[in-house]
Order: C-alpha cells, then structure tokens, then sequence
C-alpha cells in the first residue's frame, strides 16, 4: 500500500462541490478522498508514464441522484442534462482520472462480498496482468438507504498485496 486516505477525517465538514455534478454528495464524496489519497504518495506525483487505474467500489452507485431522476420523471418533469453524465459511477472515475492524469483503466464494481476484498482483488488483478503499475481503490460508504456518508481510498503499487 503506497497511501491511504478517508473522507471524513477529523475535521472534515461535507466534500467540496465539483464542477458539472450537482444534486448528490456521490462524486465530490469520490473526488475528494482520491484526490487526498493521491496528495499522500510518498514521493509526490507518480513518475511519467506510470499508469494508475481507478477502481470506484460502491453498492448502489449514486442513488441519490437516480432517485431523483426517477420522481422527476414519475411527476412529468424536466431531468436536466448533467443528470445523464453523472449518473453513470464511471463519470466520476474518468474525472479523477482526467484531474490527476491517470493513464491506467478506469472500473466500477458492485461488491458481492466484502466490499474491500473485493477492490483489492481486482486492483491486484489489473497489477498482476500488467493493465496498471498503481491502483486507485475508492469505496463508499452507504447509509441503509444507499445515501454515500464516507469513503475511503488506497494506492496500492506493483507487488503489493492487502
């Protein structure tokens, strides 16, 4: 594991917005612990021509912003256009990875187990087959009603093994 970051950390208020995604807590919640998991490699920025890949781990994806194109439909009304951008969870990852010039796969799971078990598996795969020499994990913590209330990253490197 080369850095780890959590999104509340003590101190913490709610995310900082971002730009083009509107209405949910999900993907300021994911850019925001990428981007401090990022700020704590050791060393600084990866070196050029390292490729990281983004693996965006979460059960239910970005349920408030589905929930609220499903009852904007049910009641006849407009879904504005960023509705259908960001409400893919890959969206997201290719921001973090457009941000910080990731150059690896971007992948999306829902987890059928153990949530980190399963990140580290295919983080570890995408390393293992050469797809990527780091591997950005991002899981996301959900309320009983799928509401993201935290998350947490981890860059792993070539070998690393949790």
């Amino acid at each position: 594991m080369l850095a780890q970051a959590r999104w509340p950390e003590p101190g913490d208020g709610p995310p900082p917005p971002l730009p083009g995604f509107l209405h949910s807590p999900f993907a300021p919640l994911v850019a925001a612990v990428a981007g401090r998991c990022l700020d704590r490699r050791p060393g600084g920025p990866a070196a050029a021509g390292t490729r990281c890949a983004v693996v965006l781990v979460s059960a239910a994806g970005d349920r408030p912003s589905a929930t609220h194109v499903r009852s904007t439909v049910a009641a006849g009304g407009r879904v504005g256009p960023l509705f259908f951008f960001q409400s893919v969870p890959n969206s997201v990852a290719g921001q973090v990875a457009a941000r910080w010039g990731l150059t690896g796969p971007v992948v999306c799971l829902s987890p059928t187990g153990d949530p980190r078990a399963d990140a580290v598996a295919e983080g570890e795969l995408l390393l293992y087959d050469g797809d990527a020499d780091e591997a950005l994990l991002v899981l996301i913590d959900e309320a009983p009603d799928a509401t993201p209330t935290g998350a947490v990253a981890v860059l792993l490197g070539g070998g690393d093994s949790q």
